[in-house]
């Protein structure tokens, strides 16, 4: 039977929520949506690039703690408040995912912080064969 557990990012809003930055179960990873805030000091640019950039950061953090890397996401979901950031939110995941190039949804939508621009959601999937 494949172990299932957790991993945290010290988000506020994961204490707040109840949820975790990531569930690990086997050889699946999934990590919930991630925004821009750095959590080592609670900061997030005004930028949706570099918003995206430091999801990015957070989610490659969050997979290595699991043993993956970007490399094993298999699918993304971003989130885009404004219509005019999807470009430049998919030109950075189309630099990130030049490879493995997993499957995309861009939903335009709000967010209940209105600092947050852009957020990220990853599955990545593992392999224990060669």
């Amino acid at each position: 039977m494949a172990k299932r557990w957790t991993i945290s990012s010290g988000s506020r809003f994961e204490e707040l929520a109840g949820y975790s930055r990531a569930v690990v179960d086997g050889d699946w990873i999934f990590v919930s949506g991630t925004a821009g805030f750095n959590f080592e000091d609670g900061s997030i640019s005004d930028d949706a690039v570099e918003q995206t950039r430091q999801s990015l950061r957070t989610i490659a953090d969050t997979l290595a703690k699991a043993g993956a890397s970007m490399s094993d996401v298999v699918r993304v979901r971003v989130f885009i408040r404004d219509r005019a950031d999807v470009i430049p939110v998919s030109r950075i995941l189309g630099e990130t995912f030049t490879e493995n190039r997993p499957t995309n949804t861009t939903i335009l939508c709000g967010f209940a912080e209105e600092s947050m621009k852009v957020e990220l959601e990853v599955t990545a999937r593992t392999r224990s064969e060669p």
